[in-house]
């Protein structure tokens, strides 16, 4: 691999690695760094690593960084700063969604696609309609974030800070 390929990160280009065998996630966390992405199951089953490409979430334990020649990488590091959280890090502090906070990154990336795919009137399994307008229900965040498990149980404070965000009541 050659290191002209790049990939950006939160907006700063970086060059893939050498060996194309690094998954994102390491790429991310031992290569740059950033280690605000977590690596839980390593298997894409606790949502734990998720990430948005191009705008939309993917686990990045299950991907390889020379896959993402020319994109668009956002971890949790770029949606927002300590001094300027994002409206969903500041709901997830705010309703106390974030519990031991361990999977707090990969929920809140997570959130930020979903909002992103219900504004877009991308359908899920709890939808009303296909083709509809999309109501941010309890029903609707807990089935588009069923790719995101949190260990401590704060699903009812994560969906709270999510519909905060979405503009419902609680």
């Amino acid at each position: 691999m050659s290191s002209e390929n790049t990939v950006s990160i939160n907006g700063q280009p970086h060059a893939l690695p050498d060996d194309p065998r690094v998954s994102l996630l390491d790429m991310l966390r031992h290569h740059l760094g950033l280690t605000g992405t977590k690596k839980g199951c390593d298997h894409g089953q606790c949502g734990a690593c998720t990430v948005l490409v191009n705008g939309v979430r993917i686990n990045s334990c299950l991907t390889l960084a020379v896959m993402h020649d020319g994109d668009e990488v956002t971890t949790i590091e770029g949606l927002g700063t300590a001094q300027n959280p994002s409206a969903l890090q500041r709901a997830f502090v705010e309703r106390d969604a974030y519990q031991c906070g361990y999977c707090t990154p990969g929920q809140i990336c997570s959130a930020t696609a979903m909002l992103d795919e219900i504004a877009a009137g991308w359908p899920s399994d709890a939808s009303d309609s296909l083709d509809g307008p999309m109501e941010v229900s309890a029903e609707e965040i807990r089935e588009r974030m069923s790719g995101n498990i949190c260990r401590c149980g704060a699903y009812a404070n994560i969906v709270d800070a999510i519909r905060d965000v979405a503009g419902e009541a609680a």
